[in-house]
């Protein structure tokens, strides 16, 4: 006999091999209809699957996270037998749950369009009312070698062979089709009522470009066909902010051929960007925050030294000077560090608080590459503290302060996770064990839920991550805290304690932002391209209904780019309601409309963006206004 413990810590026994449907069936029938399958000591499993030891059982439904994957890898499998019946010569890669859903990669002569995705659609509708259920059975290494090269998988063959020697070859049977997988499944497919295909797009086997080019198919499911509606329109509003296409529109950035993956700024795009980077100064100022610049080229002895060459040199770039080897930097501790150690440090100098707006440089893939979220150089709103350990609590505890302040400027709610000890890590048993329970101490004295995400951290320390949540509640890692006892060490950095005797500090890295042109992508998606008045590149645009009261347009101009308002007037000779239109699609916050009446008033009538017409009011009063909502950020 087993044990089962369940969440509320109960414990019912069953036979070694009991499934785990036969479980939630025992519990519950009404249970057993709408779980899709359960974590078991961590573990994703089906209903299908058999427990044969002492386990935690956690049964999950769809609007958990792991009954997503459960549901949307059965999804790929179905799309999968859709496509096997509909072209025969398939040859099947993988297909896995996403983030938003799932895809399949197919080797097929023929080349999907969108024309295609309606008839798979309809197949795989047909074939969930078949109703087959998902069966799963395992075999040998080498019948399963030998399985696929019949069936001339050689994708599958690749994937087997590729297979820890003691792995379990698990396969899961639907309908005809048969799959290497290692799970898990729904065990009843009709579970699936809305199935919707979005979009085809190449793939490289195993992501590596001198591999074949697939095709991947992506798509989404749901238990309701509300739920894919929701969706649907989420996805359309999604497709208004991208950022890639608002960033165009309003003429902020542009990527060249000559340069991909390295963004251009415009004059907006720059606007709002020194906006930011401002914000960020002023903050950090107040803060006792230094801010330092070092070099964007160091020797590739350093990089060595500090560990990135070990651990990310895949993803760097090298250059030679003088016949020496050299590195772009992908990272700013480095630098940080080599300012530190350019001078003797007492006990009394920390925290010390070193703050650089960075450029570095990163390689990225081709295929990687995503406008601003995912660019090869970008400036990053680093920051590394020096301390005492008896600082650390303390220390951590101001940086989310500061996150929390920052965040919450841009109206941006957020979620939190502590990430520890990867297996790929340097340092001690004991460091690891001192700065993971003083992250944790940081993060219990305020008053808010944490996530801990096992294994995740960094190689030289645990890190605490903010996830920020958008106006249409897409979330988007930014903040990271992380805490470091390797570095210290690697560079032999001291000071001068109480007692006389020389001592290693201890390291905090930390961003807030991330990547300032990661976080303006952000920021265009989240207010979709609508800026608040202290980032918008124009704030006000003045509006003549003619060009008789030109002169008194830029009259008013003059006056408020004395004030340090970024106006501008637009006299073109075009009627005011097509003026009105131009400045609204151009997302500015204030259009000031002037004709005969505002002359003899010396008045602008405003039309703030969103809410129409707020009357006429003196000029000097609507910049004060202004001066006032630039001011507090609102």
């Amino acid at each position: 006999m087993i044990k089962i413990i369940l969440p509320d810590d109960s414990v019912r026994e069953y036979e070694s091999g009991v499934l785990l449907g036969e479980i939630a069936k025992d519990i519950s029938e009404g249970l057993a209809r709408v779980v899709l399958g359960a974590v078991v000591n961590d573990n994703i499993m089906g209903l299908q699957e058999p427990i044969r030891e002492d386990s935690h059982v956690r049964f999950v439904k769809f609007e958990d996270d792991e009954g997503k994957q459960i549901f949307w890898h059965t999804s790929a499998h179905i799309m999968a037998l859709a496509v096997q019946r509909l072209y025969k010569d398939v040859k099947f890669g993988i297909g896995p749950a996403i983030a938003n859903g799932f895809y399949y990669d197919f080797d097929l002569e023929h080349r999907f369009t969108d024309e295609d995705l309606p008839k798979i659609e309809e197949e795989m509708k047909k074939i969930i009312k078949e109703g087959h259920k998902v069966e799963r059975y395992e075999m040998p290494r080498d019948e399963a070698v030998k399985f696929f090269e019949e069936k001339g998988e050689n994708y599958k063959v690749d994937l087997i062979e590729h297979l820890p020697e003691d792995e379990i070859i698990s396969f899961y049977k639907l309908g005809e089709f048969i799959d290497l997988c290692k799970g898990p499944h729904l065990y009843d497919i009709k579970k699936i009522k809305a199935v919707k295909l979005l979009s085809v797009a190449g793939a490289y086997w195993r992501g590596d470009e001198k591999n074949n080019m697939l095709q991947r198919i992506y798509a989404i499911s749901f238990e309701k066909q509300k739920q894919l509606t929701e969706y649907l329109e989420f996805i359309e509003e999604a497709k208004k902010r991208d950022h890639r296409k608002l960033g165009k529109e309003l003429d902020l950035f542009s990527f060249q051929e000559e340069g991909p993956g390295f963004p251009f700024f415009h004059p907006n795009g720059m606007i709002v960007k020194n906006e930011l980077m401002n914000f960020w100064r002023e903050v950090h100022k107040k803060e006792g925050y230094g801010e330092i610049q070092t070099p964007i080229i160091l020797s590739e002895s350093l990089w060595h030294k500090s560990g990135h060459w070990d651990h990310y040199k895949e993803n760097m770039y090298f250059t030679k000077i003088d016949d020496q080897d050299y590195a772009v930097k992908p990272m700013n501790c480095p630098g940080s560090i080599l300012v530190y150690k350019s001078g003797m440090h007492s006990y009394r100098d920390f925290p010390l608080k070193l703050a650089e707006m960075g450029l570095v440089h990163r390689h990225e893939l081709s295929g990687a590459l995503h406008g601003l979220f995912r660019v090869r150089a970008f400036t990053q709103d680093d920051a590394h503290i020096y301390m005492l350990k008896e600082q650390i609590k303390e220390e951590v505890s101001k940086v989310i302060d500061l996150c929390d302040y920052i965040y919450s400027v841009f109206g941006f709610k957020y979620n939190v996770e502590l990430s520890t000890r990867p297996e790929n890590s340097m340092g001690s048993d004991e460091d690891w064990d001192i700065a993971i329970n003083s992250l944790k101490e940081a993060l219990d004295s305020k008053d808010f839920e944490y996530t801990i995400n096992e294994g995740d951290g960094a190689f030289y320390g645990p890190k605490i991550d903010f996830h920020l949540e958008d106006a249409i509640g897409r979330t988007w890692q930014c903040g990271t805290i992380q805490l470091d006892f390797q570095m210290p060490e690697r560079f032999e950095l001291t000071y001068i304690d109480s007692d006389g005797e020389k001592k290693r500090p201890v390291m905090v890295h930390r961003a807030i932002l991330g990547s300032i042109e990661r976080f303006l992508g952000i920021l265009i998606e989240h207010y979709a391209g609508k800026f608040p008045a202290w980032l918008a590149p124009v704030q006000a645009r003045i509006l003549p209904i003619s060009d008789k009261f030109n002169d008194y347009a830029y009259e008013i101009n003059e006056k408020l780019k004395e004030l340090g308002i970024r106006s501008e007037v637009d006299d073109r000779a075009e009627k005011v309601g097509f003026k009105i239109r131009e400045a609204q699609i151009q997302k500015v916050p204030y259009s000031l409309i002037v004709g005969e009446k505002e002359v003899e008033g010396k008045t602008v009538s405003v039309r703030k963006r969103d809410e129409g017409d707020k009357g006429s009011i003196s000029v000097d009063e609507f910049a004060k206004n202004l001066l006032d909502e630039i001011k507090s950020k609102k």
